[in-house]
């Protein structure tokens, strides 16, 4: 994360925008509150330490199952000193929540970010298979044209 905010440091915060789905949600909020940026979060994880404690140990790689990885308990402690309590400015947000998420609670996420605009859509997957349907409304809130 220290790599990150220091890669950003000079960008103009009132310009600039964090994209991210499920853990990169959990990242992208805290970038958000610590610069003052806007954030567009997809079914975003709330309390990453939590929910990652489980996966402590070794795994394959997604993509690659022949190579593996192993996930420390120190990986965990970090999760936790980023986890932001509450948002600041919901007006910086733009959340796209699936209430059908198969990984993370589709409540726990509406009650983290409170007043932001975006979307709640029945149905859905943590993917969100349907994002094209949101990028019009993402597109607008970053005030990009396409």
């Amino acid at each position: 994360m220290q790599l990150l905010l220091d890669g950003v440091n000079t960008w103009p915060a009132n310009r600039m925008a964090v994209v991210g789905s499920s853990l990169g949600g959990f990242y992208a909020t805290f970038i958000a509150e610590r610069l003052g940026c806007k954030a567009v979060v997809l079914n975003p994880a709330i309390h990453a330490a939590r929910d990652l404690t489980r996966a402590i140990g070794e795994h394959s790689l997604w993509h690659t199952p022949g190579e593996r990885f192993y996930f420390k308990p120190d990986y965990v402690d970090e999760l936790s000193a980023l986890e932001v309590n509450a948002i600041s400015q919901p007006d910086r947000y733009y959340v796209v929540i699936a209430k059908g998420d198969e990984v993370l609670d589709w409540r726990e996420m509406s009650a983290h970010y409170p007043g932001c605009k975006g979307v709640t859509q029945e149905g859905g997957d943590h993917a969100i298979s349907n994002f094209e349907e949101h990028l019009p409304g993402i597109l607008r809130f970053l005030d990009l044209r396409t």
